[in-house]
């Protein structure tokens, strides 16, 4: 993954813009500006764009709608998208997920944390799932799972989980840092012979923490949002 990157930011807001540039750009990064939905879309298109932090409210189409746009577009569905979002947005954050957004970042925001965010959806973004061994081996900190064996290790002593929650702690392990969406969450964990709803995955994340023990903060609750694997 290249240290520098093209990043466009796209918010309304002249400031929000000018301060995000700034701290972009004593990172190395080159930063491209925009001020709509329409102008972001057609520089992600012509440009080479590594990265989009993306205003959610913006006049004209809304930054759901230029996500929507981008994702479902072969040419632009690569490109991570960080959100910003003001409070209250809940709703439209979960959407944008959905959509194919890597992350959020609430308004207000502190720069520094903008920054930490943008460089673990670049490191994300960068790697594909290979923090493996042999045989297809999943080894994320204390935790190793080996999905061909439906197979659980936490610090070296194995773990009996029910399939729900092999399932759940695969589907999460295998992108860490990445929020999923509690009906995101349904859709990669149900089956055909076994049910899996928003309610429940609240009772399957708390009996896969007990079992994960001194790891179960692993697991992180993202409020309002879903769940992600802590990106270790």
């Amino acid at each position: 993954m290249k240290s520098k990157a093209h990043i466009l930011v796209v918010d309304d807001e002249e400031d929000i813009r000018e301060l995000v540039k700034y701290n972009l750009e004593r990172e190395g990064h080159r930063v491209t500006c925009a001020g709509s939905g329409e102008s972001a879309v057609e520089i992600a298109r012509r440009d080479q764009v590594d990265l989009i932090v993306l205003d959610l409210m913006l006049p004209g189409i809304d930054g759901l709608e230029v996500t929507r746009t981008l994702k479902t577009s072969p040419e632009t569905a690569a490109i991570p998208i960080l959100m910003l979002s003001a409070k209250g947005e809940e709703a439209d954050i979960v959407t944008g997920l959905e959509l194919g957004a890597d992350d959020y970042v609430p308004k207000p925001f502190s720069p520094r944390e903008l920054l930490a965010r943008i460089r673990a959806v670049r490191r994300r973004s960068g790697k594909s799932q290979e923090k493996t061994a042999i045989d297809d081996a999943l080894l994320l900190g204390e935790i190793e799972i080996r999905p061909g064996m439906v197979q659980v290790k936490v610090s070296g002593e194995p773990v009996e989980l029910t399939f729900s929650e092999f399932s759940l702690l695969l589907l999460l392990a295998r992108r860490p840092g990445w929020v999923f969406t509690r009906s995101q969450i349904v859709d990669g964990v149900r089956g055909d012979n076994y049910a899996v709803t928003d309610r429940s995955v609240d009772v399957i994340v708390a009996g896969l923490r007990k079992k994960l023990g001194g790891c179960s903060g692993y697991v992180e609750t993202v409020r309002g949002i879903g769940y992600r694997f802590k990106d270790v």
